[in-house]
């Protein structure tokens, strides 16, 4: 297989990207009597058929015959392995054991690279529709367990600040007083993030004609100065006690009760800080949830510094999102695939340029037609690509610009002249 088309998917900003003609039918099957030549290709295009359900229309750059399958995998494994028992036995003794744990490093390089490789190759070859329907289905089935996050934490947060109120004010202890103070904004925070979720789904298309996903961006990072103000304030409340502390005399009376509150607290923000791990990656909102479970059990483990740290960082990502930092690879190489597989009327694509817009992303093509095409042909063409792209997941918003030539300038500047 030609890798040209696989390097232009690599990198998603590049232009002027040319759709290859449609083969003909004799060449599919010059290829399809090629292939059966040799059983292990033949066993490997009958698995990645069982496994990718392609279509002719969706591989025309003929992506599947770049797909490893298990068998291959393990062949290359076995491959690599005695090759560095081949080196060992070379080297002797001596230099055996260094050059046997570096080429076993290096053995592992080109296998997560094929299994990357796959993962993308499934990824571009599924059919739209097909994403679609899974990422409906994946969001029904995880929306009971994001409902018991949410609420469970500002339940659960209303309840222990309860009891670390009693234990802070029973005892006086500076320690619980901080927990107090923490568990306080835990609940403000909480109803912060459910108040900017509610806003974020009433929209007002006139008012707020991009949506009002950035307010989920914007509720996280307030979300986060809460906890790093928290953080603060207890690192001062303690210098100043650690200050005062020669000055009083005598030590206060043990209680057993302040002690059985604060473990509590404590194994309760452990399993709700497991039951967020699984859903930290798929919504905004258990992310920051599961950062502050995190960073509660930080606090009571290992100190606050590390806290103020990881809140530091998350809002610093938060941020990024809105100054609009560019998509994973991942997502610019399957969005340029389906521009590029989209219609036989695309001639190529000039410009692909995929960016957050708060929690979700927003992606500019620039796609290349024929002159003497009419102007209903590439409207349409244009207008369901445009549907296409902004129906997959995370797609806030999709601009689709039509062009006859590459040979053109950037329409947009990166730098405005005011």
């Amino acid at each position: 297989m030609s890798l040209a088309g696989e390097e232009a998917l690599t990198n998603a900003s590049s232009t002027a990207l040319e759709t290859p003609p449609h083969p003909p039918a004799s060449s599919q099957a010059e290829k399809s009597e090629a292939l059966a030549r040799h059983s292990t290709a033949a066993a490997a295009a009958a698995d990645v058929e069982d496994h990718l359900c392609l279509r002719s229309e969706s591989n025309p750059y003929g992506l599947s015959f770049a797909f490893k399958n298990p068998e291959e995998l393990v062949c290359f494994k076995a491959n690599t392995l005695r090759e560095i028992n081949s080196v060992g036995n070379s080297f002797g003794s001596s230099g055996s054991a260094w050059h046997r744990s570096n080429k076993i490093q290096k053995s592992y390089k080109p296998q997560r690279s094929y299994k990357t490789q796959n993962a993308a190759i499934k990824r571009m070859l599924k059919p739209v529709d097909e994403l679609v329907a899974e990422a409906r289905q994946e969001t029904s089935d995880n929306q009971p367990q994001f409902r018991v996050a949410v609420w469970g934490s500002f339940g659960l947060n209303i309840v222990l600040t309860v009891l670390q109120i009693y234990a802070a004010i029973s005892t006086g202890s500076l320690s619980l007083i901080t927990t107090m103070a923490d568990a306080i904004l835990d609940s403000s925070s909480n109803l912060t993030l459910i108040l900017a979720d509610r806003a974020m789904k009433c929209v007002n298309p006139r008012r707020f004609p991009a949506g009002k996903a950035r307010l989920e961006t914007v509720g996280n990072i307030v979300f986060c100065f809460f906890m790093i103000s928290v953080s603060l304030v207890i690192i001062a409340f303690a210098a100043r006690e650690l200050v005062s502390q020669p000055m009083k005399k005598g030590t206060e009376t043990f209680r057993i009760e302040p002690i059985v509150i604060v473990c509590v607290a404590f194994a309760s923000k452990l399993v709700l800080y497991l039951f967020c791990f699984s859903l930290r990656n798929r919504y905004s909102h258990v992310r920051i949830l599961w950062s502050d479970h995190r960073s509660d059990l930080l606090v009571n483990g290992f100190g606050i510094l590390t806290s103020v740290g990881i809140w530091l960082l998350s809002a610093i990502a938060e941020f990024t999102l809105l100054a609009s930092v560019t998509a994973s690879v991942e997502t610019q190489q399957l969005i340029t695939y389906v521009c590029l597989t989209h219609s036989f009327v695309i001639q190529g694509i000039d410009t692909v340029c995929v960016y957050h817009s708060g929690p979700r992303l927003t992606a500019e093509v620039n796609i290349v037609m024929d002159p003497e095409n009419i102007l209903a042909e590439t409207h349409d063409v244009a207008e369901a690509l445009q549907i296409k792209l902004e129906s997959l997941s995370h797609a806030e918003r999709a601009c689709v610009h039509v062009d006859y030539e590459t040979t053109h300038k950037p329409e947009h500047a990166f730098r405005k002249n005011l």
